[in-house]
């Protein structure tokens, strides 16, 4: 790899710049000598020849945009001079061939998780809260100081402390410049040993929109009961909901007929006094806390793992450095008998007939491209469109397309062939890739990805996401090492190597392996675990980019 510019695909005609470079610099790269004609900020890109109004822009081998206006070679590509354009699909009976890579250091590895009675395997420990309607969050947030910070899960005592040292010194009258902020070491003080953590399904559904909203809700919240992850939930229920009680057992019977975890439910109508059923809910959790702790972590085969794949803040590094290392990881997961969960359609824009072709068979390719078609005739309905996916910051930093995006979004799944598409909060049963219909929206996304059974979720991000999930431990996986030490407190692994070219995507691939088996055990804790970044937002179903 050049240390100053990079061509991603043979049939691309923009050169990425992987560091700043002014205007007037001169570069080399395959033998081809370029002059920038404007300041090329890492991260962007530069035309490899002039351009005409309406040329095709290709960047990984496929349409990602059209020129607006002539464009000179080394002219820097903006969202002025080039406006989206991606490729249309249809299914073709291609043939895919996949070569699997070598995964001969990982016969026979094991990570140590929690087994479940249907054989599947948890990586982690929890106790789940489930409200069915909006109307019991608070009732959740009372019994979450409770529970917490008695049994050692908070993370906000340090917080609670240094405020509590800026009010003293305030009293006192003296300066609050040298208080420090208290270390956190609650992760040490849990009651129980093996419970990783009691969590909390706060939301704002369950009642009022539409009928169809409160019933994808109760499938939603039977998927996070179900989970492998999850070891015993608590229901509370208003009781005149939509969403009621009885649906909610429905469903869950339906996704798994023989659910034997803990299920204590409460419904506050029924009960009448408030006092008395956060009373009676802590009571009962604390009884089965008790009895999920005796279940300890036992070894299991690496084909017991189901991984999402997820980009958020992505950059013009996203498609270079970090998507295709956990790419290569994904590609060992599927040759190690796994399953690979990636979804974000939005962003799966420009790339569909690649997965169109590496589909196993034609019912699976004609589910993705219904799905895609339909998302994006709900889109289109209300004036908008998938080009509108790319964020300020996105663009910021180089991706001034969806296609673009969305290219190198998909390289997390890797090469390997896709097995099966997944409706939202459809469970994934088949080793390999799944492609899994969520919005690109991070929260939304990583919602249904547990929502489909991953035990584990890798999460690149160029900018800096603070993003994780109530049931799934989210490994967080930077493109740069600028944003890998400005934000250690929320990454996990920097693959800004790949970019230095210290590091092949190879290496960077087995490493993240590596410290998923690790995370998987229970060995490493990641930072979104340790912050309690439990976000959890259900998708409505309706317009999401």
């Amino acid at each position: 790899m050049s240390s100053k510019v990079l061509k991603v695909h043979p049939s691309d005609n923009v050169i990425v710049a992987l560091q700043d470079l002014p205007k007037g610099e001169t570069v080399q790269y395959n033998g081809s000598t370029f002059t920038v004609v404007d300041d090329i900020p890492a991260k962007h890109k530069f035309f490899e020849h002039n351009m005409n109004t309406g040329d095709e822009v290709i960047m990984y081998g496929v349409l990602v945009g059209k020129a607006q206006n002539e464009i000179p070679i080394g002219g820097l590509m903006t969202t002025s001079n080039v406006k989206h354009a991606s490729s249309g699909y249809d299914y073709r009976g291609v043939k895919y061939e996949w070569k699997a890579p070598d995964v001969s250091k990982f016969i026979g590895r094991t990570f140590n998780g929690y087994h479940r009675s249907d054989g599947r395997v948890g990586t982690a420990n929890y106790w789940l809260f489930i409200p069915t309607v909006f109307c019991e969050n608070r009732n959740l947030d009372v019994i979450r100081e409770a529970l917490h910070n008695e049994l050692g899960y908070a993370v906000t005592d340090k917080y609670k402390q240094y405020a509590h040292k800026l009010v003293e010194a305030f009293k006192k009258g003296s300066t609050v410049d040298t208080i420090d902020l208290a270390p956190d070491n609650n992760h040490q003080q849990r009651v129980f040993k093996n419970v990783d953590g009691i969590k909390f399904l706060n939301h704002q559904g369950g009642c009022g929109g539409i009928r169809q909203d409160a019933a994808v809700l109760s499938k939603l919240l039977a998927a996070y009961a179900d989970h492998p992850n999850v070891s015993g939930v608590t229901v509370l229920s208003l009781g005149c909901q939509n969403l009621q009680v009885a649906d909610f057992k429905k469903d869950l019977q339906e996704r798994n007929p023989n659910f034997d975890k803990p299920l204590y439910i409460f419904e506050q109508q029924q009960v009448g006094n408030e006092e008395v059923m956060i009373a009676e809910a802590i009571k009962k959790t604390f009884e089965g806390l008790v009895e999920i702790n005796k279940l300890e972590r036992k070894p299991a085969p690496l084909d017991k793992l189901t991984v999402g794949v997820k980009c958020g803040g992505s950059d013009g590094f996203s498609g270079i450095s970090a998507n295709p290392s956990v790419g290569y990881c994904s590609d060992l997961l599927v040759a190690l008998g796994a399953k690979v969960l990636l979804a974000e359609f939005p962003e799966l824009c420009g790339v569909e007939q690649e997965l169109v072709d590496r589909s196993t068979s034609e019912p699976v390719a004609r589910k993705f491209m219904h799905l895609m078609h339909r998302y994006e005739e709900i889109v289109t309905a209300v004036g908008s469109s998938f080009s509108m996916n790319p964020s300020p910051g996105n663009i910021k930093d180089g991706l001034i397309t969806d296609a673009i995006k969305s290219a190198g979004a998909a390289k997390k799944g890797g090469t390997s062939p896709v097995v099966d598409v997944l409706d939202y909060t459809e469970p994934a049963v088949k080793p390999g890739l799944n492609l899994v219909c969520t919005p690109g929206n991070d929260v939304e996304a990583t919602t249904g990805k547990a929502a489909s059974g991953a035990t584990l979720i890798l999460f690149t991000t160029g900018l800096g996401t603070p993003t994780g999930n109530p049931v799934c431990p989210t490994i967080k996986v930077a493109t740069n090492s600028k944003l890998a030490s400005r934000m250690k407190d929320i990454i996990d692994i920097d693959t800004g190597g790949v970019i230095s070219g210290e590091k092949t995507l190879e290496q960077m691939g087995e490493e993240i392996l590596e410290y998923c088996i690790k995370a998987a055990s229970g060995e490493v804790i990641p930072k979104a675990v340790l912050l309690n970044q439990d976000d959890f937002i259900p998708w409505k179903r309706g317009v999401s980019l």
